[in-house]
């Protein structure tokens, strides 16, 4: 056999083909050399992802201390014992039976005390704070606590159901200043931050997204939410939302949830909505907002067709209100209402927020799509004053700054018909601790006469309560389910 004819050695190399080691040596250098060029060419990439992402730690740093944990206590009533005796019906009762309530002691009634948190943040350095109204509505004790665990009693200078606003004062100076943005310059899409107390966790940062704009929730008409990704639990809410720049463009609110958790969806309160209501609770302890009185509907492909539209959009006015402020404008039933003062409408559910943020008593520019051709009329916007009896006040435990403590609400003529009533207003809501509670007010009475006068309207209402005698018994004429009858009412000399 010939040397020629036996196996080649795997470590040489014959005929021009690589060998095993110097085949894997190539395929090392080639590695190497492809993954330094591809290194290289994502460096800048790298450098340009970095550059986009904002700098959360600095911004915690330079604003978590303008944010504080709001703690509220609140009391609800117990029931005692009295000694009387049972209601048992007809029948006679057991003397045995009768003698075991009558010897037994008298416990008066009892007020249970409970505890809640929310979050807050700080507008100027003598101690005005944001929150929301939903974090201290009935509180009897609220608290503030600082970063630096410093803790203050606040005073509720005044609360909005409405847009869930509320404003605390504490007594201090030289406060750090939470630094508030614009939301109208928000936009879906960029990074956003919220700082507040989940489950009582102070001060926890989470980040997020902003998901949508202008979003209108069914129970909440006058605040068009910023919707977020962002971690929002129980305790977040009244803290504030952040841009990159660290600037307060929200208030965490409220959050979508089936659970009680979060679950993706979370919803602030713009902050030019807030500060208005801010404003107005701190200048005159209320705020109020426009009212045009009509019901609007929203334009689907079907109704657009019909009224000759290229495309769906605007609202649709169903119904005008012959006591609102629309029944003295050119407004008409039918009318499309695409522009108000400048903000274009392309739902129904813009308009209301554009129209309550509307001072009352002023007259503005409305563009209306009437029997195809486009018009524009001035309607000059009213004042919604439903619930002026039950806003801002400075006394802890009342629900209302004028003392009677129930939530009402002008009729309609159509409500007017069906509760049985020439005229009167309606009750929503009583604070349990509370003169028209104790009177024996319940939500779902009207308010037919106050004093013996007649009570035609909310704003009436609020000057005959200031005009009402301290200290001893007045009439009140209510109606409850199609009857009237009369209460007996006294409020606190104070």
């Amino acid at each position: 056999m010939n040397l020629t004819d036996q196996p080649r050695p795997l470590t040489r190399a014959a005929d021009g083909v690589p060998s095993s080691a110097s085949l894997h040596h190539s395929l090392t250098t080639k590695l190497i050399l492809w993954v330094s060029l591809l290194t290289l060419c994502l460096l800048p990439l790298q450098g340009a992802i970095a550059a986009g992402l904002p700098d959360f730690e600095t911004l915690v740093e330079q604003q978590g201390k303008t944010v504080v944990k709001v703690t509220v206590t609140t009391e609800s009533q117990t029931v005692g014992f009295s000694g009387a005796m049972p209601d048992f019906g007809s029948g006679e009762i057991p003397d045995f039976l009768r003698k075991f309530f009558e010897q037994m002691p008298q416990m008066p009634e009892q007020k249970r005390r409970g505890q809640g948190f929310g979050s807050g943040f700080i507008i100027s350095e003598d101690g005005y704070i944001v929150t929301n109204a939903h974090v201290v509505e009935n509180a009897v004790d609220i608290r503030v606590s600082m970063q630096d665990r410093s803790s203050y009693q606040a005073e509720l200078v005044g609360l909005d159901k409405r847009t869930d606003v509320a404003v605390l004062k504490i007594d201090a100076d030289g406060l750090p200043v939470a630094r508030l943005g614009d939301s109208d310059e928000v936009k879906v899409g960029q990074w956003v931050l919220a700082i507040g107390s989940p489950f009582g966790f102070e001060y926890t940062a989470t980040q997020g997204i902003v998901s949508a704009v202008a979003r209108s929730l069914p129970d909440d008409t006058y605040v068009p939410f910023i919707q977020t990704d962002v971690a929002v639990n129980p305790g977040n809410s009244g803290g504030p939302l952040f841009d990159t720049e660290g600037r307060v463009v929200g208030v965490n609110s409220q959050i979508y949830s089936r659970s009680g958790g979060y679950m993706g969806l979370s919803f602030a309160i713009p902050i030019n909505v807030a500060m208005d209501v801010v404003d107005q609770l701190r200048t005159k302890g209320y705020a109020s907002r426009g009212w045009l009185g009509v019901v609007i509907q929203n334009v689907d492909q079907a109704l657009a067709e019909s009224f000759g539209l290229s495309h769906p959009e605007g609202a649709l006015v169903s119904q005008v209100m012959p006591d609102g402020p629309a029944a003295d404008s050119d407004l008409e039933v039918g009318d499309i209402i695409v522009e108000f003062d400048g903000h274009h409408i392309n739902r129904s559910s813009d308009l209301p927020p554009v129209v309550g943020a509307t001072r009352a008593d002023t007259s503005v520019p409305v563009k209306i799509i009437r029997a195809g051709k486009e018009k524009t009329i001035k309607v000059k916007v009213g004042e919604l004053e439903d619930d002026r009896v039950a806003t801002g006040t400075t006394d802890k435990g009342a629900t209302d700054s004028v003392g009677l403590g129930a939530t009402v609400k002008d009729l309609n003529s159509d409500e007017k018909e069906q509760l049985q009533v020439e005229n009167g207003v309606l009750v929503t809501a009583v604070d349990p601790d509370s003169p028209a509670a104790t009177t024996g007010i319940v939500a779902g009475d009207v308010i037919v006469a106050f004093n013996r006068e007649n009570v035609k309207s909310v704003s009436q209402l609020r000057e005959l309560i200031k005009d009402a005698p301290r200290g001893k018994s007045f009439p009140v004429l209510i109606q409850r389910e199609g009857s009237p009858a009369f209460l007996a009412m006294t409020l606190d000399k104070k």
